[in-house]
């Protein structure tokens, strides 16, 4: 990968994204690693948390702009035309395929956090939003800005922004493409903790090993049954809490979990 940088320490994957000379502007050849070392570490069993997070000063400005001068997804007049009406818009196939770059973060049955500082702006911020977890470093900038340059947030951010600070804080913030400073992401819900810059990966790390050290299986379980309460019905969630509940009960995690406490020892999960 010549944009990413990927790590794993232990049960924790630590990936960077490492343009730091362009404060982490994304391209498509970025995009394309994302899509696929995703499709490599979606599903694997050995990771309990996955940290993103930008090299050097940056989390990320969002798109490269100079991509636009190469017709990024097309421009006006690079854009393939629409399809007939018997196959999908080619443009919106494109955008699908690339929206696969951030998707995965959500999807992992692993909890995934971006740990932010500097900027998350327009692209980066879709990307720390596909995160479940959001940690921000004081002094940092966010927005979507997409508006700026004729286009709505299409990676997720119509989507996931909504679900954190409501439906009418997130329009806001969409139809005026405004910068908001990190404090004031605290406040409207779209971090989770704001701290230090200095003390941002130690924080992070902290945090990761925290949520590492936890039972496997029943986090896990407990993120799909969070997901499915923002859109099934109450009892179709709980059915999801109870099937995975019923997996914790049977699993070898819970017997040891039951044998530490009464132990007085820390427990040492294996995730089956």
């Amino acid at each position: 990968m010549e944009t990413l940088r990927y790590e794993q320490l232990g049960h924790v994957g630590w990936l960077w994204l490492n343009r730091p000379q362009k404060l982490n502007a994304m391209t498509q050849q970025m995009w394309d690693e994302l899509r696929e070392l995703g499709q490599r570490l979606r599903d694997d069993s050995s990771l309990r948390v996955m940290v993103v997070i930008g090299e050097g000063r940056s989390f990320s400005t969002g798109i490269d702009t100079s991509q636009f001068a190469g017709g990024l997804l097309g421009g006006a007049a690079e854009a393939p035309a629409p399809s007939s009406a018997q196959g999908e818009d080619r443009l919106v196939s494109a955008i699908l395929q690339t929206q696969e770059a951030f998707n995965w973060l959500e999807e992992a049955p692993y909890p995934t956090i971006a740990a932010v500082r500097g900027h998350a702006l327009g692209a980066g911020l879709q990307l720390a939003l596909a995160c479940d977890i959001r940690v921000i470093a004081q002094g940092s900038q966010l927005g979507l800005f997409e508006h700026r340059y004729g286009l709505l947030p299409d990676l997720g951010g119509t989507q996931r922004l909504p679900r954190l600070v409501g439906v009418g804080k997130a329009k806001e913030l969409i139809f005026t493409a405004r910068q908001i400073e990190a404090e004031e992401a605290l406040q409207i819900g779209l971090a989770e903790q704001l701290v230090e810059d200095a003390l941002l990966e130690q924080t992070v790390t902290t945090l990761a090993e925290r949520i590492a050290a936890q039972p496997p299986l029943a986090v896990r379980g407990a993120k799909r049954a969070v997901i499915a309460s923002l859109t099934l019905p109450t009892r179709d969630g709980l059915r999801i809490e109870a099937e995975n509940q019923a997996v914790c009960l049977r699993s070898h995690d819970f017997t040891e979990a039951i044998r530490a406490f009464r132990e007085r020892r820390t427990p040492h999960y294996q995730g089956r």
